[in-house]
C-alpha cells in the first residue's frame, strides 16, 4: 500500500526505469522537479555518467524575481538542455519523465526540448 505521493512517484519511476534505458545512440533525458526548481540531465546509461545538465539554478536564471519552479522556467530549461546537447553532438534521446505525469512542467520542458532540436 502506498503511503504518500512521494512513494507513489518512486514506484512509478522504478517501473518506468525497467523499460527506459539509454544507449550510445539514444541517451536518456531525465527530468526531476521539486516544488521550487526544475532539473534536466542527459545521461549515458552505459557509462553511468551525466553528459549534459541544465536546471533552473543555472546562472542565467539567477536574476529572476519570480518563482523558478513554474512552466515558463521549465520551457527555458528544456531549450537550454537541447542547446547544450546539440553542442555535444547529441540529437536523439529517450525521455525519462521520472515517474511524474506528462503534464504541466514536465510536458513544457519536453516540448521546448523538441522545439529546440532534440528528437524523442
Amino acid at each position: 500500500m502506498v503511503k504518500n505521493r512521494r512513494d507513489s512517484r518512486t514506484r512509478r519511476h522504478r517501473r518506468i526505469r525497467k523499460k527506459v534505458h539509454g544507449t550510445m545512440d539514444r541517451m536518456r533525458l531525465s527530468v526531476y522537479r521539486s516544488l521550487s526548481q526544475v532539473y534536466a540531465q542527459i545521461i549515458d546509461d552505459e557509462k553511468g555518467h551525466t553528459v549534459v545538465s541544465a536546471s533552473s539554478l543555472d546562472s542565467q536564471f539567477k536574476g529572476l524575481d519570480t518563482h523558478r519552479g513554474n512552466i515558463k522556467t521549465a520551457k527555458e530549461v528544456g531549450s537550454l538542455i537541447a542547446d547544450r546537447a546539440r553542442e555535444k553532438g547529441i540529437r536523439k534521446v529517450v525521455f525519462d519523465r521520472g515517474g511524474y505525469l506528462y503534464h504541466g512542467r514536465v510536458k513544457a520542458l519536453a516540448e521546448a526540448a523538441r522545439e529546440a532540436g532534440l528528437e524523442f
